[in-house]
């Protein structure tokens, strides 16, 4: 990347990177940390308090992975702008790349953009979130180390009228060498409803920031899934922190090739994650 690109990812302020020498072989990612929108986008003309719902970013979901990121001594990337500007965990051909309507809530802010304008959304967040995830993804593997990858979300109790029973899902595609030993691990404590590919899979389209970075480079990866209002106070942030850091602290992937990459895994999409 040149050097005027680097300066102008920079001046956006789109995407923040901890800890990049971490010594741990996990990196995290977390690609609806923030509910921010860059002035001149005002709330896209939502009401001031709809940002704080789960349309805008997943609630809970940066706390935790600061927290695990420091208890693992490992790297973060984090996106610093709101999903309703655009979301980076989507293809940019996904229809909900720029969502008109997230879940049942019209987005007058996204309506009818020209291609100017999404081009600018791209630049503003999509395209400097991706590229530092290569950049750290590309120096590791230069430099020789161990590189799994591990996002981390936040999904709501309730999602159009129907209620999701899972504490906790773990999201994986037919690479299971990362997301097996952690099911079992969490499926062997008391009192965690663990959902296996609920209540996404990479059937709904929520599996792009790792197919891109991950499953495209043969490396170990995963999706955490936690529901909000496990999270949305410290306690909680901290309990499910310190409970996955030591969950990966021993976590060793099942050995063995990674599968040929393919998309999706069978089960009927529902849209957002």
């Amino acid at each position: 990347m040149g050097t005027g690109q680097a300066a102008a990812r920079a001046m956006s302020n789109a995407v923040r990177v901890t800890n990049r020498a971490g010594r741990s072989p996990f990196v995290i990612l977390c690609d609806h940390a923030s509910n921010h929108l860059p002035a001149g986008y005002g709330t896209l003309g939502l009401d001031a308090s709809e940002m704080l719902r789960h349309i805008a970013w997943d609630p809970g979901a940066l706390p935790v992975s600061r927290r695990m990121a420091e208890g693992l001594d490992a790297t973060l990337v984090e996106s610093c702008v709101s999903r309703l500007a655009i979301d980076c965990n989507r293809p940019l051909a996904a229809h909900d790349l720029i969502p008109e309507i997230s879940e049942t809530t019209a987005i007058p802010g996204n309506a009818a953009l020209t291609a100017s304008q999404r081009e600018a959304r791209i630049a503003l967040s999509w395209r400097p979130f991706h590229e530092a995830i290569d950049e750290v993804v590309a120096e590791r593997l230069r430099e020789g180390r161990e590189t799994r990858l591990v996002s981390v979300h936040s999904f709501t109790p309730v999602y159009k009228g129907v209620s999701r029973p899972w504490h906790i899902g773990i999201i994986h595609d037919e690479d299971s060498r990362l997301a097996a030993p952690l099911i079992a691990a969490l499926q062997g404590l008391d009192g965690i409803t663990v959902g296996v590919n609920e209540p996404y899979s990479p059937a709904d389209r929520v599996y792009f920031t790792l197919e891109h970075h991950g499953r495209s480079r043969g490396l170990p990866c995963a999706m955490i899934e936690i529901r909000n209002d496990e999270i949305s106070a410290q306690t909680g942030q901290r309990n499910w922190a310190d409970l996955l850091t030591g969950i990966f602290e021993g976590l060793e992937p099942e050995a063995g090739e990674a599968p040929g990459f393919q998309t999706g895994n069978g089960r009927a999409a529902q849209s957002k994650a």
